[in-house]
C-alpha cells in the first residue's frame, strides 16, 4: 500500500492539470461537474484495524461500502448513520471514501446523528503531496479544530481522504415498521409528540398521505411503542428503508416528476409543510424534505422561502441552467472556504469547482 501512496504523491506533484477524485462513481451526480483527469482511488482498499469491543473501525478509502458493512454485520454492528449506496442491492461500487467525502446519511440520521458525528480520525493526502493525520481512533483524541469532520462532505476539494476511523454501534435487537394514513401536517404533529414521549423511533417517511415510522431497539421497548402509535405493520420494512436510503423508492425512481430536478430541503423539524407544487417526500421527523416538480417556482424564490424558515435547499439531482447545486454562500463564509482550499490544496488541483464555482 505504501507504493500506491508514493505513486499518488508523484502524480500530484507532477500534474499540471486538475484531478477528479473518484471511487466507484456512485455519487458522481452529486454537486457540480469537476474538470480534469479521473484519479481512481479504488486500489487503496482494505480494513486497517477493527476492534469490535471498542466499537471502532479504520478503513481505507477505496474499500467497498458493502464490504465494510458486511464485516460489521458479522460482529452484530453497523454504521449507524446508514450511508446511502445509490446502487442496487449487491452492487459494491460505492466506497467508504465517497461515503465520507459526500457526507450523506440515510434514514437513521435523525435519531443517531450524521456521518460527521461518527468520524474519529482521518489520514489526508493534500495538494502538496503531504500525508496528514488528524484525530485518532478514540473520542478523547479529538480536540481543538476538528479537521476530520471538516473533511466530511467536502467532496474531495481539500484533498484525498486515504483512510478514516469510524465509531460503529451495535445492531438493534429488533426493527418494526408501522404505517398510518394521515396528512403531512398531522404527521409532523404526531412525530413531535412521539419524540417527546421518548419512543424508540429510528426513522420516518411521509409520502402521498402515508406516514411510515421505524421502531428500533429491544422488544421490551418496541412493543409498548407499537401499541402507542398504532397503524399497520409493514412486512417488507427492511426493503422499504433500504430503497428509501438509496433513492429507489417510487418517489425517486418513477412517477410524473421522475425527470424533473430533485431538491433536497433541510429545515427545522417543526417547520410547517411548504405546500410547494409537485410532489414531496419528508424524512428525518420533518427535517429533510425532498421536492420534485416545483418548476413553477424559481430556484431563487424557493431558496429564499426555505432560508426564511431557517433552512437551505440543495439541487440534489438534475440541473437548472445558471443555478448552482448548493445554496450560495454569504461572502464571509465563501472567504473561509477559499482560505481552507488554499491551505490544503494551494494549486487547486483536487476537484476544482465541485462544490462552488471558483473554489
Amino acid at each position: 500500500m505504501d507504493d500506491i501512496i508514493k505513486n499518488w504523491q508523484e502524480k500530484i506533484l507532477t500534474t499540471t492539470s486538475p484531478l477528479r477524485l473518484s471511487g466507484g462513481n456512485s455519487k458522481a451526480f452529486y454537486g457540480e461537474t469537476s474538470p480534469g483527469e479521473r484519479f481512481d482511488t479504488r486500489a487503496y482498499r482494505g480494513i486497517v484495524a477493527y476492534e469490535p469491543s471498542e466499537l471502532v473501525v479504520t478503513v481505507r478509502c477505496g474499500t467497498p461500502l458493502a464490504e465494510l458493512e458486511a464485516t460489521l454485520a458479522d460482529q452484530g454492528q453497523m454504521l449507524a448513520f446508514e450511508p446511502p449506496h445509490f446502487a442496487a442491492e449487491g452492487d459494491d461500487s460505492a466506497t467508504i471514501g465517497g461515503c465520507i467525502a459526500t457526507g450523506l446519511s440515510g434514514p437513521r440520521r435523525a435519531s443517531v446523528g450524521a456521518a460527521r458525528d461518527f468520524v474519529l480520525g482521518t489520514t489526508l493526502l493534500d495538494g502538496s503531496g503531504r500525508v496528514l493525520h488528524f484525530g485518532g481512533q478514540v473520542m478523547k483524541n479529538v480536540a481543538g479544530f476538528d479537521v476530520s469532520r471538516l473533511l466530511v462532505g467536502s467532496l474531495g476539494t481539500l484533498g484525498l481522504i486515504l483512510d478514516v476511523s469510524l465509531k460503529v454501534l451495535p445492531l438493534p435487537g429488533m426493527d418494526v415498521t408501522l404505517q398510518l394514513a394521515m396528512s403531512e401536517a398531522d404527521a409532523h404533529t404526531e412525530l413531535a409528540r412521539w419524540l417527546g414521549e421518548n419512543l424508540p423511533l429510528s426513522a420516518s417517511c411521509w409520502y402521498d398521505g402515508v406516514l411510515s415510522v421505524r421502531l428500533s431497539g429491544a422488544t421490551t421497548a418496541i412493543e409498548p411503542a407499537r401499541a402507542r402509535i398504532g397503524g399497520e405493520v409493514m412486512v417488507a420494512g427492511e426493503s422499504f428503508w433500504r430503497e428509501l436510503r438509496d433513492q429507489q423508492h417510487f418517489f425517486f425512481a418513477g412517477g410524473t416528476y421522475e425527470n424533473q430536478p430533485l431538491w433536497r430541503i433541510s429545515l427545522p423539524a417543526l417547520a410547517a409543510p411548504l405546500d410547494l407544487p409537485g410532489a414531496t417526500l419528508t424524512e428525518w421527523f420533518g427535517a429533510q424534505r425532498w421536492v420534485r416538480g416545483s418548476a413553477q417556482m424559481s430556484p431563487s424564490a424557493l431558496r429564499a422561502r426555505v432560508a426564511a424558515l431557517g433552512g437551505h435547499a440543495t439541487l440534489f439531482r438534475g440541473s437548472v441552467p445558471g443555478v448552482g447545486h448548493f445554496q450560495p454562500l454569504a461572502s464571509p463564509v465563501r472567504a473561509v472556504h477559499g482560505r481552507l482550499k488554499a491551505a490544503f490544496d494551494p494549486r487547486g488541483i483536487f476537484n476544482p469547482g465541485r462544490m462552488y464555482a471558483g473554489l
